[in-house]
């Protein structure tokens, strides 16, 4: 079952995360990105969550808002995941990114990204507080 950012568990706190658990939700911000949804992204992000990008910097408001418009990746694998526990509700978790966009020729190879994606743990469950992506040359 994955986890749910939006469940309160003191427990949390004090059993450290594992990787298929802080992996379940990161799949889920790439499934919002595959089904177009900004409701379940912004569930997924605090609320001053920083991305940084080749584009430059971005906020919890611009991550979801490149879903309103509807789906942006049509597949996606995350590859290679490693997850550093910083402390029990603190964890980093990087991994490679292969997706497709959705408006990418059928014949375009996929896109390949380095992920690095810092969770932590509040009382309203695992938020994203930070990604940053790294393209593969």
């Amino acid at each position: 079952m994955p986890f749910s950012p939006n469940i309160i568990n003191p427990l949390l706190y004090m059993i450290p995360p594992d990787l298929p658990a802080i992996l379940s939700l990161e799949r889920q911000v790439w499934e919002a990105a595959v089904r177009g949804d900004p409701s379940a992204d912004a569930s997924l992000l605090h609320e001053k969550f920083l991305g940084l990008y080749s584009t430059g910097f971005a906020g919890r408001n611009q991550h979801v808002s490149q879903l309103n418009a509807g789906p942006i990746v049509s597949a996606f694998e995350m590859r290679d995941a490693r997850l550093v526990v910083m402390k029990p509700d603190v964890v980093l978790l990087g991994y490679l990114a292969v997706f497709r966009m959705r408006t990418a020729p059928v014949d375009a190879p996929p896109k390949r990204m380095y992920v690095s994606s810092l969770w932590q743990c509040y009382p309203e469950g695992w938020l994203n507080v930070f990604s940053r992506d790294t393209g593969v040359a």
